[in-house]
């Protein structure tokens, strides 16, 4: 799960304000290869923020296909059986409701491509010359490929699990969850562009053009819900080559270059920001309930009719 280092692009959410509220305490820390801020009204205690900062890193531990000693590196390397955490099933779970809503565009199983593009363990970021070469009736598939019962995952073949359409989404999550069962019931848990807030005023979050530094295209207003960001150009390493793949053909999108959606829950916002990309909002709209604003290439922009904020002219 962990993102590489350096990588080129901005967040596609941020400058969060919070109008008229009190001054507030920040806990900021870089772990799964981003930086986190976890906004409250009174400072962390020091033993939350231990809890926080290792509950990230055991997250970490088990999805991360950039660690030798990951659980999804297992995975890769021997097919067959495998226990994943009390927290996988959830997140499975979604993945298997993104899958359906999007005929295969959403899979988990596109870490293969993304190692072929170049964005592997050693950050070569050079795509492989055999890259398309695997045809879609020999692809691996998230439905095809692995049974699951509960936490046990089986894979019939060798897999590259890659959990970063809704991974970080589900983490901000469980930190979350983690605050309030600290008795904390006020925050904003922000991880680069995928946050959650709660809280008895909402915030106002910039929604950053992936194409122009330092400019917004508009504002969300954010209450006690997520937003996640999704941009072609946050981790981009040639002319067109860049993270969000299409999991039925290994290509990157094209279309959209950008997306950003609120909803109940961060993972099924972080999921979503990636399903826009491949798939129309009427589609998920079938099964999901979310708002949103997408940016094409071509500089058109849309949103949904429930969209708080704005966008500029």
């Amino acid at each position: 799960m962990t993102e590489a280092a350096g990588a080129a692009g901005a967040p596609a959410a941020s400058a969060v304000t919070h109008p008229g509220a009190p001054a507030h305490a920040t806990f900021d820390f870089e772990a799964i290869g981003t930086h986190w801020q976890i906004e409250t009204p009174e400072p962390l205690p020091a033993a939350v923020r231990q809890a926080v900062v290792e509950r990230v890193e055991t997250f970490d531990a088990v999805y991360s296909r950039f660690r030798a000693d990951s659980l999804v590196t297992a995975v890769a390397e021997r097919p067959g059986r495998h226990e994943f955490p009390d927290d996988a099933p959830a997140l499975f779970d979604l993945y298997d409701r993104l899958a359906a809503a999007t005929d295969g565009a959403v899979d988990p199983l596109v870490g293969r491509d993304l190692e072929l593009l170049g964005y592997d363990r050693e950050y070569r970021l050079r795509p492989s010359a055999s890259l398309g070469s695997t045809d879609a009736a020999t692809r691996p598939s998230w439905n095809a490929d692995v049974v699951r019962d509960g936490r046990v995952v089986i894979t019939r073949r060798p897999v590259v699990i890659d959990v970063g359409a809704a991974g970080k989404g589900y983490l901000v999550d469980l930190v979350a969850g983690l605050l309030r069962a600290s008795g904390i019931d006020r925050y904003v848990v922000d991880a680069s562009g995928d946050l959650v807030q709660a809280g008895l005023a909402p915030i106002r979050v910039g929604l950053e053009h992936p194409l122009v530094a330092g400019q917004a295209i508009g504002v969300a207003e954010v209450q006690n819900a997520s937003l996640c960001a999704s941009a072609s150009n946050r981790r981009a390493w040639g002319d067109g080559v860049h993270h969000i793949l299409d999991g039925r053909t290994g290509n990157p999108a094209r279309e959209v270059v950008a997306t950003w959606v609120v909803a109940a829950d961060t993972a099924l916002a972080d999921g979503l920001a990636t399903a826009l990309f491949f798939t129309g909002a009427h589609r998920l709209a079938e099964t999901f309930h979310f708002s949103y604003v997408r940016l094409y290439a071509d500089g058109r922009a849309e949103r949904s009719r429930d969209f708080q904020g704005e966008l500029f002219t």
